[in-house]
């Protein structure tokens, strides 16, 4: 004989964050989507910080120590990298800081609905808690309703199995 539990039907905890999983890429699904979101991405890191400022270093010295001359003080080929990087860098920051928010957005939303149907489940188990409560406090009262009608047919029986025993032993000690 096995007993075998019903299993309970699994629970997608995710179910109210789904409708917002085209938020997940910050640029999109496709190849430059995600190579604009990475590029975005590389441009906080201390590596690239480090490459950069050992970059501009190099650039400085090889220029003043005359070793080579193709950006002389005051280093206008310099600027204009400074100047193009900053020109694709800012765009990308402030659209992944937008479409960021959006996916923060939505999750706040997608969060407030499951904190939501937490509320609404929990507030059905109170009420069949109380369901229950009033059924248990129910039986319970017919309990002692029946216990007190037991005690009083035993003690009937008891009174009448007395009377029975009395009149017997009368009738036995009777003359005839």
């Amino acid at each position: 004989m096995s007993s075998s539990k019903p299993e309970k039907p699994a629970v997608d905890y995710l179910r109210f964050h789904r409708p917002h999983a085209h938020l997940a890429s910050t640029f999109g699904n496709d190849t430059f989507a995600l190579k604009a979101e990475a590029f975005a991405r590389f441009f906080g890191t201390p590596m690239f910080l480090g490459a950069q400022t050992l970059i501009v270093a190099v650039w400085i010295m090889l220029n003043t120590t005359g070793i080579t001359t193709f950006d002389v003080y005051p280093f206008i080929l310099l600027n204009l990298a400074f100047s193009l990087q900053a020109a694709y860098a800012a765009p990308l920051i402030l659209l992944a800081q937008t479409r960021q928010a959006a996916r923060d957005k939505a999750q706040s939303d997608a969060d407030a609905q499951h904190r939501e149907a937490l509320a609404v489940a929990n507030t059905e188990r109170q009420a069949q808690a109380a369901q229950t409560t009033a059924q248990l406090l129910a039986l319970l009262e017919q309990n002692t309703h029946l216990t007190e009608m037991t005690k009083a047919l035993s003690e009937r029986i008891e009174s009448l199995t007395s009377e029975m025993h009395q009149h017997l032993v009368r009738n036995d000690s009777a003359p005839e």
